[in-house]
Order: structure tokens, then C-alpha cells, then sequence
């Protein structure tokens, strides 16, 4: 019975350890790599709770399984460093994968936004993007958009390769500062009450949201915002092309 009691005391601490850690681990991600609404349109909280999720699980049974108070010191203490070594690879290749798929940017692309995530940034355009803009942010998204095109022949090329599955807002030669977009974000966007026609949308609710947000439907436009898999909306000042809100919602 004392071994059982032993093991599961060293089994709690162990997890106490791992819950601390992990929460640590959640803050640097859904504060600072995958801050709202990131979390939810690019997947961050599914793919860290499912890989966090098992790593603080996991360490705790197998401290379970090997504690033993029977063992000499020296093995007992080489057995949970290992254990602890093993979680902590563990808990880092978890992190690198949230990292490499983590959003870099919300770029504006003629009439939309869409959502560019490290790993959609083409390795060889990399030291292409203008001076002043970080390809690949640690600290969160930033907002940026597509330039206009210099020449035909930019537009036929920057095309065939969005065909190939390069987006025009992943590649880092043609992005520039949100702030030169603005006058053509606000000629892109379109007002709130638009919406109220389009299938599938509630327009009482939708409203309802965006007052309970503290923003004044009628004092909105909106643009579609693109990523990976999903589709939201973002609600735009009308007056200074700030993006002010984000519902899911598909505006397509």
C-alpha cells in the first residue's frame, strides 16, 4: 500500500509540474503566436491542446509505472531524469509544430484578408520583403498588404505561381505597409447592412454581436477574412480602414 501512495504522490507532483509548465507553454502561444481570433481561425488551440494534452498526461503515468522506492537512489533519480528528459523533447517538438504553422500576418489582397502562416512564406523569398517589415514575427501577426502590381509581365508571373498554390499575400515581394493599402481597403469594403440579404446570415444576431462588442452596426463596413480552412469576417472603420472585430462568419 506504501508503494502505491508513493507512487501516486510523485505521479501528482509530476503533474502538478507539467500543468505549470504547460500553462506557460499556452500563454506563449495564445498570447503572443496565436493571440484572438488566431487561436480559432488558424487552429492553434485544437493542435496545442491535443499535443500539450498528451504530454501532460503521459510524464505523470510513466513516473507512475517506474517510481519505486525499492530502486537504488542513483537509478530511481536516472529513470525519472529520463522520463523528464523524454517529456521535455516531447513538449518542444509539440511547440515547434505550433510555431511553424503559427500567423506571421493578416494581409489585405484586393478584396479580402487572408491570414499568411510561416510555413506558407516561400523559403527562397525570404530577404525579399521592404525594409521595415519581419517576414516571420515571433510576437504576432502584423497587419500588411499586397501591392499593386509594377507591370503586366509582374501580374501574368505573381498569377501562375498563386495558381501553384503561392497566394499573393504569402509572398514577401509584393507586400507593403497596411497604411498605404488604406485608401483601397476602404474602396474594397462593404457596409454591414449589405449582409442582411445573404443566405445563411442572421442579421438580427449578427448585430446584436457586433453591439455587445460595443461597435454600431451602421458604423462598419466589412471584408471576408481567408485562411486555411475557414472563412471569417472582419469589421472595418469606415473612416480609417482599422480592422475593429472579427466574427466567424462566412461573407463570401
Amino acid at each position: 500500500m506504501a508503494d502505491w501512495t508513493a507512487r501516486l504522490r510523485a505521479s501528482g507532483i509530476h503533474f502538478a509540474i507539467s500543468v505549470a509548465i504547460g500553462l506557460l507553454a499556452a500563454a506563449l502561444v495564445f498570447l503572443v503566436w496565436y493571440p484572438y481570433p488566431y487561436s480559432e481561425i488558424s487552429g492553434g488551440r485544437e493542435l496545442f491542446a491535443i499535443l500539450v494534452g498528451v504530454d501532460v498526461v503521459i510524464g505523470p503515468a510513466i513516473t507512475f509505472a517506474v517510481f519505486n522506492r525499492r530502486k537504488p537512489a542513483r537509478e530511481l533519480a536516472m529513470d525519472l531524469t529520463l522520463v523528464a528528459l523524454l517529456q521535455l523533447g516531447a513538449l518542444g517538438y509539440g511547440l515547434w509544430t505550433v510555431a511553424v504553422a503559427r500567423p506571421v500576418h493578416l494581409v489585405f489582397e484586393v478584396d479580402r484578408l487572408r491570414v499568411v502562416h510561416a510555413i506558407d512564406v516561400p523559403e527562397e523569398l525570404l530577404g525579399r520583403e521592404p525594409a521595415g517589415i519581419q517576414a516571420l514575427p515571433w510576437t504576432g501577426p502584423t497587419l500588411l498588404s499586397v501591392r499593386p502590381f509594377r507591370d503586366a509581365q509582374e501580374n501574368l508571373d505573381t498569377t501562375l505561381a498563386a495558381l501553384s498554390g503561392v497566394s499573393l499575400s504569402s509572398r514577401p515581394d509584393l507586400w507593403e505597409p497596411y497604411e498605404q493599402a488604406r485608401p483601397r481597403v476602404l474602396q474594397a469594403a462593404r457596409p454591414v447592412a449589405s449582409l442582411r440579404n445573404r443566405p445563411g446570415i442572421n442579421a438580427v444576431e449578427l448585430e446584436s454581436q457586433l453591439r455587445r462588442m460595443g461597435h454600431d452596426p451602421a458604423r462598419l463596413a466589412y471584408l471576408p477574412v481567408v485562411s486555411r480552412k475557414t472563412f471569417w469576417t472582419a469589421f472595418i472603420d469606415p473612416a480609417t480602414a482599422d480592422v475593429v472585430a472579427f466574427l466567424p462568419l462566412d461573407s463570401f
